[in-house]
């Protein structure tokens, strides 16, 4: 199982274990992070999953699609690393990866 690192908004850190195949949304509300709301519960609907990746892992996540871009165009705490959760797929590459919660919009 893949180890992710999960950064709260107030900056306090936890690991946690992921089924590789889940979604990174899935994991991370799952492991009881009530901040990440994920109101559409994984639809790419809206934006309340937004998270800022690892830099380092980037290049492992799938390419972004034109929806989940648009979706991220309307947060205010966008950066060259920001994902939807609900679209990035836990793999046994992303293991040790930390992710960021974004700030609520």
């Amino acid at each position: 199982m893949p180890k992710l690192i999960v950064v709260t908004r107030n900056g306090e850190e936890r690991e946690v274990m992921g089924e590789a195949g889940l979604s990174m949304m899935e994991v991370i509300r799952d492991n009881g992070f009530d901040e990440l709301l994920a109101l559409c519960g994984g639809c790419c609907s809206c934006a309340t999953c937004h998270v800022h990746v690892d830099p380092e892992f980037a290049d492992k996540l799938a390419p972004m699609s034109i929806d989940e871009d648009d979706l991220l165009d309307s947060t205010s705490d966008r950066d060259a690393y920001s994902r939807l959760a609900c679209q990035v797929q836990v793999t046994n590459a992303l293991d040790g990866m930390r992710v960021r919660i974004a700030a609520e919009d």
